[in-house]
């Protein structure tokens, strides 16, 4: 993924939309839980899906976190 989907935010919501994908990404989700808006916003930019009501990476998200 070339373009940063964060670019649209500011430094510090940049940074814990990113810190949300890494507690998905991790399983952290009973320690960390990620918020609704955090969750909301990462859905409509396409790095993650819902599945059973549990949060998971698509491809983007994954690319987003190993680039």
């Amino acid at each position: 993924m070339a373009d940063n989907p964060f670019a649209e935010f500011s430094l510090e919501r940049a940074i814990g939309l990113r810190w949300a994908l890494r507690d998905i990404q991790a399983g952290r989700l009973k320690l960390s839980p990620v918020g609704d808006e955090d969750l909301a916003v990462l859905i409509e930019l396409g790095l993650i899906e819902l599945h059973d009501d549990e949060p998971t990476l698509t491809p983007s998200g994954a690319a987003v976190l190993s680039g």
